[in-house]
């Protein structure tokens, strides 16, 4: 977006804004310092590669993000990242990641290719949570790992997170949500275990409120994510490919 124009007011989970915000990834201060304090927690779910090289699906990767997580004992992992933002794209390029644009719902991968699929802060995007359920099951190989994290259909997160969390800074830019399209664990769990993906959820989500104290004072330059019992706003879960020898799964 050229510098002192306005951005375009857009319907709500209009996958454009994040071109719009294309300069906004990176910047430890930026439009979407939360998806990097949140991709930093995504990593403590991720387990080890099975093998040096082995190839992880970031799904909805952005800018790459996730490649802040991919250091240490996650190092081995070879980072493929799927998005709709061209802009997004090849900002992720620029951070190792092999950047592919494509729909989660047309993936164009083999079936079973990855050992480890994220989708981190993807579920509340999707119109058609089924068809995006199945696809991701389609690539997962049997006994893959899912990683997730996504918002609730609760009160509190259209209220606190969706309403509110909007306004602040670090928060998710205005309109980026719609609340009706918010996922409850239990939901997730029904539609994954249907494609034969087994979910358990992990817990809850919450910044770090001295960390977010010293952010705002440009004191620090990101928030950690600290779990909570509470699954009411942002939850994680995990999910495991069934391995029951069967191909209409």
């Amino acid at each position: 977006m050229v510098a002192g124009r306005r951005r375009p007011r857009r319907a709500r989970n209009d996958p454009a804004q994040y071109d719009d915000l294309a300069a906004e990834w990176w910047p430890t201060h930026g439009r979407f310092a939360a998806l990097r304090w949140l991709a930093e927690a995504r990593g403590r779910l991720i387990p080890d590669p099975p093998e040096p090289g082995a190839a992880l699906l970031d799904l909805a990767c952005g800018a790459g993000l996730l490649s802040l997580a991919l250091t240490g004992r996650l190092a081995g992992w070879r980072h493929v990242g799927v998005d709709l933002s061209s802009p997004a794209l090849r900002q992720a390029a620029g951070h190792g990641v092999t950047a592919i644009q494509a729909d989660v719902l047309r993936l164009p991968f083999r079936d079973r290719q990855f050992p480890c699929v994220v989708a981190g802060e993807l579920f509340e995007h999707l119109e058609d949570l089924d068809a995006a359920c199945a696809a991701i099951a389609r690539v997962l190989a049997p006994g893959g790992t899912l990683v997730i994290d996504t918002l609730a259909d609760t009160l509190f997160c259209r209220v606190a997170l969706v309403g509110v969390a909007e306004r602040l800074p670090g928060g998710p830019p205005p309109r980026i949500h719609d609340p009706r399209l918010l996922v409850a664990p239990d939901r997730l769990a029904r539609a994954l275990g249907g494609c034969g993906i087994e979910m358990t959820v992990v817990g809850g989500l919450r910044p770090s409120l001295v960390d977010y104290a010293r952010w705002l004072a440009r004191r620090a330059d990101s928030v950690r994510m600290l779990p909570t019992g509470s699954t009411a706003g942002v939850y994680q879960a995990v999910g495991t490919r069934i391995e029951t020898g069967r191909d209409d799964l």
